[in-house]
């Protein structure tokens, strides 16, 4: 397996992640809480990849613990950019709902290839909004690499993914905005492009 098919393997596991929303109240959130976080989600991802599940109904699943343990609209929203400004709301609302069935497929798809394999939660640490939590995750036949969850003490939630020192956050809004250039800047057509693809 390549770097990029790796990376796309534990990203899949981690569900891609966006800005939480900072202007929700804070909750105060102890690095003993966002240890507990991560590992249910760990643990939740991997039930689900070792189920025997089609394809298909894996698909369906990973989108639930997607909105389960991260805010799917502001991810969405943070990834299309600067074009999110000037959308409307059912706008934005049919690109939020293709923007989830195209991650949950294009994660999806490499799920078996993490079969067998696991996240070893190892610490954690508070920094500004966030609090960090360091882990090891290790694909079955594959080398361990680095993982740092930051979980917002906002949302609660996964805001962002740093694996082998790249930022999955900035990843997925670079691969959208291309997305949207490629559809002449129309958010309609890059909506459309998504349920496609999804």
């Amino acid at each position: 397996m390549n770097d990029l098919s790796r990376r796309a393997v534990l990203a899949g596991l981690t569900g891609s992640a966006a800005l939480a929303a900072f202007s929700a109240p804070a909750l105060a959130l102890t690095e003993d809480q966002a240890v507990a976080f991560v590992r249910d989600m760990a643990a939740d991802i991997e039930k689900t990849i070792n189920s025997g599940r089609s394809e298909a109904q894996m698909y369906q699943a990973f989108e639930k613990l997607m909105n389960k343990y991260a805010d799917m609209d502001v991810i969405a929203r943070f990834a299309l950019g600067p074009a999110a400004r000037s959308a409307s709301s059912s706008e934005l609302s049919s690109y939020s709902a293709a923007f989830r069935g195209y991650l949950s497929k294009k994660y999806g798809a490499r799920f078996r290839e993490f079969i067998g394999g696991d996240i070893e939660v190892r610490g954690a640490r508070t920094d500004k909004r966030a609090v960090i939590v360091s882990a090891r995750a290790k694909p079955k036949g594959q080398a361990a690499v680095a993982v740092d969850f930051h979980v917002s003490d906002r949302s609660g939630k996964v805001f962002n993914v740093i694996l082998e020192g790249v930022n999955l956050l900035t990843t997925e809004r670079t691969e959208i905005t291309s997305l949207l250039d490629q559809q002449g800047g129309s958010l309609s057509k890059l909506t459309a492009e998504l349920n496609r693809r999804g």
